[in-house]
């Protein structure tokens, strides 16, 4: 069995054959990439940290006592609302994510205040704020041409900077834009099943994304894949290696790191073929940082540095793995496992549609399931066999 990576010398300018039908399917990179406006899509990391470094450098942080906030409204200006801080002489204007913030601290439904005239909803905010049970909070402003009020958190969040993460994926993956080994994805061209690793990074195609709230950055080896074992044609099962992190400096939401091997990336940036799922995520607790130095930016660069054989020998170890060699054997195999009659027929016959037998080895019915696990409707359905499938996995690799 060839389980190699490519020859480097080999030219894969026209792409490859990929094999789509097999590992699951993940779509959150899909999500982001619908969700952005150009002005959050950057084309390359040297641009994406100037903008999320320049922020940062135009920020400060402060620990205040909520009590000594004082909120200002006008009665000629019903919209505006502002926040004059301790030592400050001008307000700073709340954003829309930061208001939901200071309301949540201090109990107040944002939605219903984002309702009323400042002035009133003003008068809500001060007393909360006068009344609020935990007396410090920490702030973090940003002059952007006018001081905004960026984040409103308790006073143990530790931050960890959008700029610490995207310099943590530059010292492994460069500009990622192909001066590394790690890159903006290509794109599968379902009329051929060809991936084409070679693609212009565009405002379409890019997965290096930033708002004002939260970082995410996808990015791929791809053109280095490799080969780990033989489709039922005879021509090789080819992977490659590729990641996603996010974070949020404001408290959007947590740290993470998802490192994986796939198969394609189509032009929606939903991911295809994807095996050996792992992810680890940081809350931003007072530790946050140290956990960035110590856990999560190495986790990073041993993935990018790794070497596939493990992932290659486990598989090579569920294809020969033979658990069934008959119908009863199979029944009993899946049954066993938590599945139902129903959902082991679909399985067994999955199997047989896609491979031309029905399944044998431990990766047969691995791949069985992730396949029926694609076709559930509700997402913790799919979830669950899929958590199935990859302890499956696990048990042999």
């Amino acid at each position: 069995m060839n389980t190699e990576i490519i020859d480097a010398g080999r030219d894969i300018s026209g792409g490859y054959k990929v094999d789509v039908t097999r590992g699951t399917n993940v779509d959150r990179v899909s999500s982001e990439w619908f969700s952005r406006p150009d002005d959050e899509r950057y084309l390359s990391l040297d641009d994406l940290f100037a903008s999320v470094k320049g922020r940062a450098e135009r920020s400060r942080t402060r620990t205040v006592e909520s009590a000594a906030i004082r909120v200002e409204a006008h009665r000629d200006n019903p919209e505006k609302l502002g926040f004059v801080l301790p030592g400050a002489d001008e307000p700073v204007a709340p954003t829309h994510w930061s208001f939901g913030q200071i309301s949540s601290l201090v109990g107040a439904p944002a939605a219903y205040l984002r309702q009323l005239p400042a002035p009133l909803a003003g008068i809500n905010l001060q007393y909360g704020l006068t009344n609020h049970r935990v007396e410090q909070i920490k702030t973090m402003e940003v002059a952007d041409g006018r001081t905004e009020l960026r984040a409103v958190t308790g006073p143990d969040y530790g931050r960890i900077y959008d700029h610490e993460l995207v310099s943590a994926v530059q010292r492994i993956a460069g500009n990622g834009t192909g001066d590394t080994r790690w890159k903006v994805p290509g794109v599968l061209d379902w009329s051929t099943g060809i991936y084409n690793p070679r693609v212009d990074v565009t405002k379409e195609t890019t997965t290096l994304y930033a708002s004002d709230r939260d970082v995410f950055l996808f990015l791929v080896d791809d053109l280095n894949p490799i080969e780990a074992g033989l489709l039922p044609d005879g021509s090789p099962d080819l992977y490659f290696r590729g990641f996603y992190c996010w974070n949020s400096e404001v408290g959007a939401k947590t740290l993470g790191i998802a490192s994986f091997y796939l198969r394609a990336v189509c032009q929606n940036r939903n991911l295809w073929g994807v095996e050996d799922f792992q992810e680890i995520t940081i809350r931003h607790s007072k530790n946050a940082a140290s956990r960035f130095a110590h856990e999560a930016a190495p986790a990073l660069s041993r993935f990018a540095e790794s070497s596939p054989a493990p992932f290659i020998d486990g598989i090579r170890a569920a294809r020969e793995k033979i658990v069934a060699r008959s119908e009863e054997d199979r029944q009993d195999f899946l049954r066993k496992r938590g599945f139902s009659k129903a959902e082991t027929a679909r399985i067994v016959e999955t199997v047989l549609a896609e491979e031309g037998r029905p399944p044998e080895s431990v990766f047969d019915f691995v791949q069985g399931i992730t396949a029926v696990a694609r076709s559930k409707p509700q997402q913790d359905a799919r979830l669950v066999m899929e958590g199935k499938a990859k302890v499956l996995f696990n048990t042999v690799a």
